[in-house]
């Protein structure tokens, strides 16, 4: 009896290796097509979208199709009209000062990877699993946390991951 479970508990232990490399690959591959230097922004119609609550600004396609706006006027979100599960949407909230928050260690300083063509400074992740592809763009200026992001199935990720590199680039923040 002790084999068979040495067996089961190496059988178990290969496919979680093997799922985690498959994973590895397919993320490789997928960020792989993401470098591919075909976009071209110029063959775009573009409109602004404009938030007046919180002065901040991103480019998007002009096909594209708003969802409504929050009533607090917080943000927005558009979808794609070939493929309605790809969207862009940007939001903006107040944040906490320091010396509200209780525990300092929530609190928890990411260091700047990305820096949009206005020259603000922030924060980029990139997330891909098994459904969602995400691009997310955090900016934090004086008590203000803005944020931008872009959402794919994973499958299709690699060909939106351009458009949105772009449009993140192009997110500007009003000077107060």
């Amino acid at each position: 009896m002790a084999t068979a479970n040495k067996i089961c508990s190496l059988g178990r232990r290969i496919n979680r290796f093997a799922a985690c490399v498959s994973g590895a690959i397919t993320l490789f591959i997928i960020l792989w097509g993401c470098t591919a230097s075909d976009f071209n922004a110029g063959a775009i119609a573009w409109k602004t979208y404009t938030n007046s609550r919180y002065g901040f600004e991103f480019p998007y396609p002009s096909n594209w199709t708003s969802l409504a706006a929050p009533a607090n006027d917080d943000g927005i979100a558009f979808i794609s009209q070939q493929d309605n599960s790809v969207e862009i949407r940007g939001w903006a909230s107040q944040q906490l000062p320091n010396s509200i928050v209780t525990n300092q260690e929530s609190v928890k300083k990411i260091k700047p990877n990305f820096q949009t063509a206005q020259g603000v400074s922030g924060v980029m992740v990139v997330e891909v699993d098994q459904r969602i592809g995400l691009m997310t763009l955090t900016l934090t200026q004086s008590q203000v946390k803005y944020c931008w992001q872009g959402r794919s199935k994973s499958q299709k990720f690699q060909d939106y991951y351009r458009l949105f590199y772009y449009i993140a680039q192009q997110y500007r923040i009003s000077k107060s």
